[in-house]
């Protein structure tokens, strides 16, 4: 489901133009729209067991107005189960106390919601991370970097 026009190599004549398009967003609560998602595997670990997993694609308003997309996985497994009622209750797909078919992933892209992000370092290396997806009853306050800030939605 994610835009692959990038797969492909250089050859030595080609010119190289594209920068890094890297924006490390300031902690904080944000608004998202869903661009996409992929399906992968998740080969496991110490921590977890071999599982599918969605890498969700997510666009938030940086600090200037510009589109920043955050890639979060989500693993399709007993131990974060949590995690996915979360991420649907954000949408509006799920109510709390009620399953809800992993068919609904087909409704994803396209839909919006609000998280909070954090920053995490892993091997030297700064990256936006989602520390949790807001249940939109909670309606957390809005912040200048939010798309009903700078979007006007």
């Amino acid at each position: 489901m994610s835009d692959n026009n990038l797969d492909h190599a250089l050859s030595w004549e080609d010119d190289v133009s594209q920068e890094s398009q890297f924006v490390l967003l300031p902690e904080g609560d944000y608004d998202f729209t869903v661009k996409d998602y992929e399906r992968q595997h998740f080969d496991g670990s110490e921590k977890m067991s071999a599982c599918p997993m969605a890498i969700v694609h997510l666009i938030i308003a940086g600090p200037n107005g510009e589109e920043v997309t955050v890639q979060q996985r989500l693993f399709l497994h007993k131990k974060v189960e949590w995690k996915l009622s979360e991420f649907f209750i954000c949408l509006g797909l799920k109510k709390h106390g009620e399953p809800i078919s992993m068919r609904a992933w087909a409704m994803v892209p396209g839909l919006r919601g609000r998280c909070k992000v954090g920053n995490k370092k892993y091997d030297g290396k700064d990256y936006n991370e989602i520390k949790k997806f807001y249940d939109p009853a909670e309606n957390p306050p809005q912040n200048a970097s939010g798309w009903k800030d700078k979007k006007g939605w």
